[in-house]
């Protein structure tokens, strides 16, 4: 009970300290969780540094590491995910707010009714708008960062087929991805014995850790592969307990690992080959790594029962055979078949992926510096600069 008032007084007192600087106008970034800040780093990185912006920086997690920070232009508040977060957003005045959360308005956290509160929405994902979301997870922001040209297709076709008003769309571009690509250049290529998969699926009752992971994790190690498993994180708060299982089952193994920091890219790096279902994790890997992906052909991920209604394919689905290859789930004598003929021709499959990248994904190696202007433009535009 202490631990509970001393985290709730935390928090209010971080939303105090963010109410008292309310008078003035302020570049607010709102961060759901620790998995916020490797898509804003580089907007921030870019705001901070060569436009010498301030920023204040509100995050719900009790340890972000921004709450420990030092760089006298982030000014960072811890607010939890309570009720001093709903407080937050209702009296959010004078603001530009950027955030990853989509579902703004449509369930608890809502716009602010007071003035000069502009939103705008940065995607954490290359996924399409209009399949893994919910119906109406973007129609109430004012502004989109778009990573490719299907996000603006998909959105304008949303605000034409359910008559909304026309959001401002930047053509951005997909800040993971460049730092993914940042890290590859570092690493390099290395060559290892036995090689190793990355098992890094998507979360629901349909995804792979939720159905069919232990027989896959165990057809791999018994064709002699070392497996690593990155979950979503959302699998620890809805699934635990299949996380628990695995690790009971697996984990004294020297060729299993189970590796749930999402934030760091060393499992990325480490691996020849990645496994996935419908996860936006599996085009970061083969864009930003040029590695192929196997997709086991798990029920699609559909949070918007409404999404055949828009007339284009979800990107997701329709790259999945130019990034690698597709298998049933209960056949894992094609799975390992697969598996080693992707790794053998990792290298031919490069310039391919190469090519998808800058079809799909706008501004390559340049979305921080893209998006930091954007923003700082249309602060300058709202509050007179």
């Amino acid at each position: 009970m202490f631990a509970g008032l001393r985290r709730l007084g935390r928090e209010y007192a971080g939303l105090r300290r963010f109410l008292a600087g309310n008078d003035r106008p302020r570049i607010v970034f709102y961060a759901e969780d620790r998995g916020s800040w490797p898509h804003f780093e580089p907007i921030v990185k870019a705001l901070t540094g060569r436009l010498r912006r301030e920023i204040a920086y509100v995050t719900s997690s009790a340890n972000d590491p921004i709450l420990d920070g030092n760089d006298p232009k982030i000014d960072p508040y811890g607010v939890g995910a309570g009720a001093a977060r709903i407080t937050f957003f209702e009296t959010l005045q004078n603001a530009l707010v950027v955030m990853t959360m989509p579902d703004l308005q449509t369930y608890h956290i809502k716009r602010s009714k007071l003035p000069g509160v502009h939103y705008v929405y940065v995607h954490h994902s290359l996924v399409s708008t209009h399949m893994a979301y919910r119906k109406g997870a973007f129609d109430h922001f004012d502004t989109v960062f778009c990573a490719g040209p299907h996000h603006v297709a998909e959105t304008r076709a949303t605000e034409k087929l359910y008559g909304l008003r026309a959001k401002e769309l930047v053509e951005h571009g997909y800040g993971r991805l460049d730092a993914i690509l940042q890290e590859s250049c570092v690493a390099g290529r290395k060559d290892r014995t036995p090689p190793n998969i990355l098992l890094a699926p998507s979360w629901g009752e349909h995804a792979i850790l939720e159905t069919v992971a232990e027989r896959v994790i165990d057809a791999l190690l018994g064709a002699g592969w070392r497996v690593t498993v990155r979950p979503h994180p959302r699998t620890r708060q809805t699934s635990p307990k299949t996380l628990e299982r695995l690790a009971r089952r697996f984990g004294a193994r020297e060729d299993f690992s189970l590796e749930e920091d999402i934030a760091s890219f060393e499992s990325l790096l480490g691996a020849d080959l990645m496994i996935s279902d419908w996860s936006g994790a599996a085009l970061e890997y083969a864009l930003g790594l040029e590695r192929p992906v196997l997709f086991l052909d798990v029920p699609r991920k559909v949070n918007n029962p409404e999404y055949a209604s828009l007339p284009m394919e979800p990107l997701e689905v329709s790259v999945r055979r130019t990034l690698g290859a597709v298998v049933p789930p209960g056949d894992t004598a094609a799975l390992c078949r697969e598996a080693e003929r992707l790794v053998a021709a990792a290298g031919a499959c490069a310039e391919g992926l190469r090519r998808t990248r800058r079809e799909i994904v706008f501004n390559v190696n340049r979305s921080g510096e893209i998006a930091a202007g954007a923003l700082a433009d249309r602060f300058d535009r709202l509050f007179g600069g």
